[in-house]
C-alpha cells in the first residue's frame, strides 16, 4: 500500500512538472505565432515596397532610354549639317 502511494505521488509531481512544461510550451507557441504574424505582414510590406520600386524603376529607364535617343537623334542631326556644310565647302 506504501509502494502505490509512493508511486502515485510520484506520478502527480510528473503531472505536474508536464503541466507546467506544457504551459510554458503554450506560451512560447503563441509568441512564436504572433512573430510569424509579424514577419508575414512585414514581407506584404517589403513585396509592396519592391513592386513599387520595380514600377519607378521602369518609369525611370524609359524617360532615360527616351532621352538618350533624343539625344542619338541630335547627334545625328548635328553630323549630317556638318557633313552637308563640309560637303559645300570642299
Amino acid at each position: 500500500m506504501e509502494e502505490l502511494k509512493r508511486r502515485n505521488t510520484q506520478l502527480e509531481e510528473q503531472l505536474k512538472d508536464f503541466k507546467e512544461k506544457e504551459k510554458v510550451l503554450r506560451t512560447e507557441l503563441e509568441r512564436t505565432r504572433m512573430r510569424l504574424h509579424f514577419i508575414e505582414e512585414a514581407e506584404e510590406r517589403l513585396c509592396c515596397q519592391m513592386g513599387e520600386l520595380e514600377a519607378e524603376a521602369v518609369a525611370q529607364a524609359r524617360v532615360y532610354q527616351q532621352h538618350v535617343k533624343e539625344l542619338s537623334d541630335q547627334l545625328t542631326a548635328a553630323l549630317g549639317l556638318l557633313r552637308s556644310t563640309n560637303s559645300v565647302i570642299s
